[in-house]
Order: C-alpha cells, then sequence, then structure tokens
C-alpha cells in the first residue's frame, strides 16, 4: 500500500471519548487478566487511530503548509487533544491503581507502569484549554518558518533552500546570502517573540495548575524522563564546557585557516574547505537508489526495511515552496509504516538526514517486530537519537558512492560537525532552563541571555553584518525551542552515544552493528541509562566520558588526508 493510499478521515472525538470512558470502566471492574487484557489492547488500538490520524494530518500539513483542507484539520487536533488526553489520563490512571497491576506489570513490564505514573503528573481536566493554546502558537511559529519567502539574487526562496548559498566560496555570496536571512528574521522578530512569549507564559501557567514550581520540571516529565533531572543535565553541561568547548573552538579555528579568513564572520563557518565543501552527487532520486544499495548490502534487517519504505512511498524529500522545513521521522500505527520527512538542497546535509531519519525509520520498523505494545516501540527521545546519529556512522562504508572524491572531506566534516554540534545544542538547553526558571522576563532580556551564552559556549561566532542575530535572536531558527521544550540536549547525549558505536566499529563493525540491532530492538522496554547500560556504552553524565571520546577522535580528525 502506497502512502497516497493511506486514507484520512477525521475522528469522531464524541465517539472515541464514549467508547474510551467505556473501555476505563471495564478495566476498573475487571477481575480477570484475560480480560484486561482484552480492553487494554482495545484501548491501545483505538488510541492508535487517532494518532494515525493525527501523524498522517501532520505530516500531510508538514508537506504543504498552504493545503487549507489539512491546516483546518491541524485546527481540528489542537482543538480535541486535551479531550483525548483526558481519556489517555483515565486510562492510565485506571492501570497504575488496579489490582491486578503486578499481574499487568508482569505481561506488559514495570517500565510502562512507571512512565504512565509520570505521566499522570502531566495532566488535569483544568489545564484542557492552555494545551490548546499551546498546540496553536507552536503551529503558528511552523506555519511562519515553513511559510519565509527570501528574495535573493532576483529568485525567491524558503530557508532550506538558502543553505546552499551559505555554502558559496565566493564571499560576498556568504555574506549576501546571510542578510537576506537576517533580514527574514528581523522582520518577523515581533512575531516571533509574541509567539514564544505566549508559549512561555501558558507552560509556566500549565506548570503552576499542575502544582509545579515552574514549567522545567513538567517539561522532564513530559519528556518521560525517569533516570536523571535537570541536576545531572546542568553537570552535563559542565563536562561539555570544560572538555568540549575548547576542542570545538579549536576545529572553528582551523577550519577558518584553511578556507583563509583572517577575522570569520558566522557566515563564514558555513563553508569548510577552499575548493567547496562535500556534496553529494546526483539528483534525489539517484540519491534514494544509492542509499538503497547501501542498506541491502548493510544487513538483511536494513535490505528488507528501505525496501518497504521504497515501496510503499513513504519518504518526502525534496524542498519545495509551503513545505515545512526541517527534517523528521514519525509513524502510522494503523499500517506499521514509519514515514520519512527531509528538505533536500542539494548539500552533504542531504545525505547526513537521510540516514539519520533512516535511523529513526528502521528501529521503529525492527522493533515493532518484537514489542507488541505500540507505547514501547519508541524509547524517550535521547534514547531515539542513538539510533538516528549512530546510522550516519553506520553509513561510513558506503559513503563514497554518494560523495566519490569528496569522500574523505565527508569524513572529516562529519566528525568535526558531531564535536562542534555539542556546545550549541548545549548552549539551547541552557538558554530555556533561564527562560521557565524566569517566565516573565522580555523578550529583549532573553535575547541579550542567549548572546552571553552564545559567547560562553561559542566564543568565535560573530555577526557583524547580521545585526537582527547579533541582537541574540540566533535560536530563532531552533525549532525545537517552540515546539518540544529541553529536547535538544537529548541530540548531545545521543551523539556521545553514537561516537562510541563509530569508535567501535572501527575496531570491529560487525560487533558494533549487532549491540546497534540489539539495542533497536529493545525499542523504549526500558530508560535511557539502562538501555545503554544493556549494548555496553557508556553513560555520557558520566564524568570523564566525553574527554575519552573526545582523545579518541581528535587523531582520526587529523590523520584524515584532504
Amino acid at each position: 500500500m502506497k502512502f497516497k493510499d493511506y486514507k484520512y478521515e477525521r475522528p469522531n472525538i464524541d465517539a472515541f471519548v464514549k467508547k474510551g470512558e467505556e473501555l476505563v470502566e471495564n478495566i476498573i471492574a475487571s477481575e480477570n487478566i484475560l480480560d484486561l487484557e482484552k480492553y487494554i489492547d482495545e484501548f491501545l488500538t483505538m488510541t492508535g487511530h487517532i494518532e494515525t490520524m493525527d501523524s498522517l494530518c501532520s505530516v500531510r500539513n508538514s508537506i504543504n503548509t498552504k493545503d487549507e483542507f489539512y491546516d483546518k484539520e491541524q485546527e481540528f487536533f489542537s482543538e480535541n487533544s486535551p479531550s483525548v488526553s483526558n481519556i489517555e489520563t483515565k486510562f492510565e490512571k485506571a492501570l497504575v491503581n488496579h489490582k491486578l497491576r503486578r499481574e499487568l506489570e508482569n505481561k506488559y513490564g514495570k517500565y510502562w507502569f512507571k512512565k504512565m505514573e509520570m505521566s499522570l503528573k502531566t495532566f488535569s481536566e483544568e489545564i484542557m484549554q492552555d494545551l490548546v493554546v499551546e498546540s496553536k502558537l507552536s503551529q503558528e511559529y511552523d506555519k511562519l518558518i515553513a511559510g519565509a519567502e527570501i528574495e535573493y539574487d532576483g529568485k525567491v526562496y524558503n530557508l532550506s533552500q538558502m543553505s546552499k548559498f551559505g555554502q558559496s566560496l565566493d564571499r560576498e555570496v556568504r555574506k549576501n546570502a546571510s542578510i537576506a536571512v537576517d533580514n527574514f528574521f528581523m522582520a518577523n522578530s515581533k512575531a516571533i517573540d509574541d509567539i514564544y512569549d505566549g508559549l512561555v507564559k501558558v507552560r509556566d501557567k500549565i506548570a503552576k495548575k499542575l502544582g509545579f514550581k515552574n514549567y522545567v520540571e513538567l517539561g522532564y516529565y513530559r519528556l518521560g524522563r525517569t533516570d536523571y533531572n535537570s541536576e545531572d543535565v546542568k553537570e552535563y553541561r559542565k563536562q561539555v564546557f570544560k572538555e568540549l568547548v575548547p576542542v570545538a573552538n579549536e576545529i572553528r579555528r582551523k577550519q577558518a585557516t584553511r578556507i583563509g579568513i583572517d577575522d570569520p564572520e558566522m557566515f563564514d563557518f558555513s563553508l569548510e574547505y577552499l575548493d567547496g565543501n562535500p556534496t553529494p552527487h546526483g539528483t534525489k532520486d539517484e540519491l534514494v537508489l544509492k542509499a538503497k544499495k547501501m542498506y541491502e548490502e548493510m544487513s538483511n534487517e536494513t535490505n528488507e526495511f528501505f525496501n518497504f519504505m521504497l515501496d510503499g512511498e513513504l519518504m518526502d524529500l525534496e524542498t519545495k515552496p509551503g513545505k515545512m522545513g526541517g527534517g523528521y521521522c514519525t509513524s502510522f500505527s494503523d499500517y506499521n509504516a514509519p514515514f520519512i520527512f527531509a528538505n533536500f538542497n542539494g548539500t552533504k546535509g542531504d545525505v547526513d538526514v537521510l540516514t539519520h531519519e533512516a535511523g529513526h525509520a528502521f528501529q521503529c520498523y525492527y522493533a515493532s517486530k518484537f514489542i507488541k505494545n505500540p507505547r514501547l516501540i519508541w524509547p524517550t527521545l535521547e534514547a531515539c537519537e542513538i539510533h538516528s546519529m549512530s546510522m550516519e556512522f553506520f553509513a561510513y562504508p558506503w559513503i563514497n558512492l554518494f560523495f566519490e572524491k569528496d569522500t574523505n572531506k565527508y569524513f572529516h566534516s562529519h566528525i568535526s560537525e558531531a564535536l562542534t554540534f555539542i556546545p550549541y545544542a548545549v548552549c539551547v538547553d541552557e538558554f530555556q532552563h533561564f527562560v521557565y526558571e524566569n517566565p516573565d522576563v522580555t523578550p529583549k532580556e532573553r535575547k541579550e541571555k542567549w548572546r552571553e551564552l552564545e559567547k560562553k559556549y561559542l566564543p568565535y561566532r560573530k555577526y557583524t553584518y547580521q545585526k537582527c542575530f547579533d541582537e541574540g535572536t540566533y535560536w530563532y531558527r531552533q525549532g525545537h525551542i517552540f515546539g518540544s521544550p529541553f529536547y535538544y540536549i537529548d541530540y548531545t547525549l545521543a551523539q556521545v552515544c553514537a561516537l562510541q558505536f563509530y569508535l567501535a566499529s572501527k575496531k570491529d563493525y560487525k560487533e558494533a552493528w549487532n549491540r546497534y540491532i540489539s539495542l533497536c530492538k529493545l525499542g523504549g522496554s526500558m530508560p535511557f541509562t539502562d538501555l545503554i547500560k544493556e549494548v555496553g556504552l557508556e553513560n555520557p553524565f558520566k564524568d570523564g566520558t566525553i574527554k575519552k571520546i573526545t582523545e579518541e577522535l581528535l587523531p582520526i580528525i587529523n590523520k584524515i588526508e584532504l
């Protein structure tokens, strides 16, 4: 079945609520484990259908944000998602308080019940209207960014399409493109500030209604973090600042020397080599065919998976007007199928996003063969990102298919970026902690704080010609800040784990791959720290982990012949 044939129909929320209430009552009254399992499975199937319709609507809206039908359907889900959450809460409450809980834990796993206990702290009927406001504000940001129309050199481009100009060998082109992007954000600065201010205020309001001091703890609960807290993350940020910021600064210094710039601007760092950045060879269809060859050879499991994605046309990869920016992977429960969304723009990022999102999609596809509880197929987000980031490294033996003579440049660039990215993401994380610990500060004070943190973690950034960004607004570009607070640090925790898989693969590829497969198979059956322990990865929170990995990686980068 092709993705275009997946049928969307607006769910009947009233019928869902009525049936959900009935199933919850049956669960509470049931004294027979077999009856309980039947009611639970029926509830999960029913909510899986709602989630499928929500995902279908979201994907089709992402592909064309100007489609009025799916725009209205997005509004429908925003308005009704609190009603769905309300029934979910009643379902979870019925299970965690059930007299047969021990027997249910034996069937479904203790971790699921621990997750539900945490989830129950994130919702009450009192916040239902606030959730509608939060969802609509987040969508408003997405729509604004997706609708960017930037005039440059006589043509109109979206933000994704502007990326290629940032990598031009001509410094004037890089500079002028960066100014054009900066002007877009300057023109929309008031609108973005208003959206974010609204999001911060409503999230703080939700947190306080639920009995939290502020949104920080609630944000962690929403992400299902049962095994670490904000203090652990704070200590981790200190480790990054001490061990990795100096390394990232040195990588940037060498880059500036390599491209012949004595006093580099922020826009200069998009260019990595004097003869141009590594660029994949081929059209979108040709790159997909190369990926098909790679996954057919990588393993039997990836061969089956990627052909399933191709046969179902479960990827939308080309950038086009009105399409939401970025890349993501989602899934459709009714069809047991993942979906990859991306915006190819002719840069090396096309290969990065394809392998990255394929890592997510593969884990979902593979784990669903072994895990029957749909709530445990996907793990928490930091564990999810191990699958995606590690897949980028497991693709290394086939990178020459995509980059040909630029293969070594790709290796050098990709590993360097893996290290320089972490301080940026940590900067995003510390900024968000400041924002939600101080929800009443003004937009101007937020910008000042961002610029202060940028100078701490990313001191090489200079915005002489980008006045909006120089005022502390670069974070406007980071959609996670608006849609998924505190998510962004997960990429760094996962990167530390993915780099361990890479180093292991250099010693014994098959052994490392088997451990990766084992991790994918476990899905979300354990919390993050237990999952990585299970497959022999060192905990990123442990002092010394980052230093050890960095010391192994730097000689590898330095030995790559450019």
